[in-house]
């Protein structure tokens, strides 16, 4: 859990503010790229912090939302079409900043 400081508030805005940003990746590619902008800066700042954990967590989600959007893009295209793997991958996206954001909440580290 936190202790209340100015640089713990401010850290959990800016990792509330990432979840944001990264949901609103959902509906536009720009929210994507500025929570992955915020989360990369804001890391340093958090180190040492339960808030480390959660700009690695949104991080790491980009990063493997883009790898497996890139591998399965292709086959997708080519076989089953493109609207139910893009559905699968924003739900699973989608789970990943809900369960971060819902975390954050209670104060607590994500996995």
């Amino acid at each position: 859990m936190t202790d209340g400081t100015e640089r713990d508030q401010s850290l959990r805005k800016y990792a509330m503010l990432g979840y944001a940003l990264h949901l609103l990746g959902l509906v536009t590619v720009i929210g994507f790229v500025a929570g992955l902008i915020l989360a990369y800066i804001k890391r340093e700042d958090a180190r040492g912090t339960v808030y480390e954990s959660h700009f690695a967590w949104q991080t790491r989600s980009f990063w493997w939302a883009l790898l497996w959007f890139v591998l399965l893009l292709v086959p997708t295209v080519l076989t089953i079409g493109f609207v139910p793997f893009f559905v699968i991958a924003q739900i699973w996206f989608a789970y990943r900043m809900i369960k971060g954001w819902l975390r954050l909440n209670d104060g607590r580290a994500v996995p």
